[in-house]
């Protein structure tokens, strides 16, 4: 394992900001992981796990050391009559384990198609896209305690999965490295088209016979019709979460914005969509400077080219303010800010 200085950050994240890490290393295994672990001049200095590079936003130089997530390997660990074990390295693109999953017929992640980032990050954020969310098809992780060297095992309950939230953003924040991940996934596929833009790709493309198949195609097709391929121009994916408010709330606005896009949630709540919120701000497709909300999907920050971190942070805030000031709204930020 090689430990390198001051290398720029460019290549690994997809808003493609120039920023630089003091120390750089790629962890390819356990052994890896725990040489830097144990390494007395690394102990006390800050570590940030890097995968996709997906889900973050550097506002300035990385003042410590960043891992690269290499951890790498699919596989079926058990089965049963209905279900199937499949477990993933921490390292690996998340839509190639999507994939794999697919052309074994194994279901339950379709829905979540072409979802950037690795595995490793999809527990962090409890991942989810059209109705169905990661932890409805979690079993376990391992992690890494990164002052310890400790492996520890979390199960479902010990992960305080919420709205693409968990306990390593909050409590543990920083903590730990994950691993491997384990999901249960369906030999019986139950099919969710329930988002009404499911059902009408599938009519667009003429499937009559519904499948996992081809539900991740239609995913697929409306998620690169949406959104901007971050190696042509710099992002990551939706920037703020969708929020959710009282019903009474959600009632108090539908009178004044009878347009109002929004979905029912658990309990006593309702999900606005941020991109609609965003899109009657009159952000969408407006281009202030080297940065701006994209065209065909407002809930997306892009950077044009030359934005720094600093800026692109600046516009989110001031997206953030006038949706907070028209709706009376507040909209969280879903990528990682360092």
């Amino acid at each position: 394992m090689e430990t390198r200085k001051k290398i720029s950050l460019k290549p690994f994240n997809t808003f493609h900001l120039d920023v630089l890490t003091d120390l750089f290393s790629e962890i390819q295994n356990l052994e890896d992981l725990q040489k830097v672990i144990s390494d007395p001049e690394l102990s006390s200095i800050p570590k940030l796990i890097l995968g996709g590079g997906s889900n973050l936003l550097f506002t300035n130089d990385f003042h410590g050391i960043v891992l690269k997530n290499n951890l790498k390997g699919i596989q079926k660990i058990k089965e049963d009559d209905d279900s199937v074990f499949i477990q993933s390295g921490s390292g690996e693109a998340w839509n190639d384990l999507v994939m794999y999953c697919i052309e074994n017929n194994y279901a339950g992640i379709e829905n979540m198609s072409l979802i950037p980032g690795t595995v490793g990050a999809a527990p962090i954020q409890n991942i989810g896209a059209y109705g169905v969310e990661l932890k409805e098809v979690f079993e376990e992780l391992e992690a890494v305690h990164l002052k310890t060297g400790e492996v520890k095992l979390f199960r479902l309950a010990d992960c305080r999965f919420g709205y693409r939230d968990s306990i390593f953003k909050n409590e543990l924040k920083n903590e730990f490295m994950i691993v491997k991940v384990t999901l249960r996934l369906s030999k019986h596929p139950v099919l969710n088209t329930s988002y009404g833009a499911i059902e009408t790709e599938l009519k667009a493309m003429g499937v009559t016979d519904k499948n996992i198949r081809a539900i991740s195609k239609a995913v697929c097709n409306i998620r690169l019709s949406k959104l901007p391929n971050p190696d042509q121009i710099g992002n990551a994916g939706s920037f703020f979460k969708n929020p959710e408010v009282s019903s009474e709330k959600y009632e108090s606005l539908k009178k004044d914005f009878p347009e109002l896009v929004a979905h029912k949630t658990q309990g006593d709540k309702m999900k606005l969509a941020a991109g609609w919120l965003i899109e009657h701000c009159g952000w969408k497709g407006k281009q202030v400077g080297n940065v701006g909300m994209h065209k065909s999907q407002a809930l997306v920050l892009v950077n044009y080219g030359h934005a720094t971190g600093d800026e692109l942070f600046a516009h989110a805030k001031t997206v953030q303010l006038n949706v907070k000031e028209k709706f009376g709204v507040e909209m969280e930020m879903e990528v990682n800010v360092i």
